[in-house]
């Protein structure tokens, strides 16, 4: 091993990573990178489908505050909004996913530091 890749999680991956063909010279995601890759890339298509099911029912220039008034924005904002809005909620609903796959014993790990 001659190099210290972060990205690299062990001695077996960095003995892999060297020992690969110019083609498969990428290193391996970490996992906490795993996780975030795991629960961006689906919300963000769900986030994708759900814009166009919502806004295939619902015209941007058709919406109202809770007092009655109309929404004076733009239909592009209207649709960037909403966009990361789905993104954040599914998102959510994914990493509560995540959170919940998690084993109690890793969760609960003793502390190693403590008095």
């Amino acid at each position: 091993m001659t190099v210290a890749d972060p990205l690299l999680s062990s001695d077996e991956e960095v003995e892999r990573f060297e020992a690969a063909e110019p083609a498969d010279m990428v290193p391996p995601m970490s996992s906490p990178t795993r996780r975030l890759a795991a629960v961006a890339w689906p919300a963000f298509l769900m986030a994708g489908v759900l814009e166009m099911l919502v806004f295939s029912l619902v015209d941007p220039g058709d919406l109202h505050w809770l007092g009655g008034a109309s929404v004076e924005i733009d239909r592009k904002a209207v649709y960037t909004v909403a966009f990361f809005v789905f993104w954040v909620v599914v998102g959510l609903g994914s990493a509560l996913t995540q959170l919940i796959l998690v084993e109690p014993n890793v969760l609960n790990k003793p502390y190693r530091n403590h008095l």
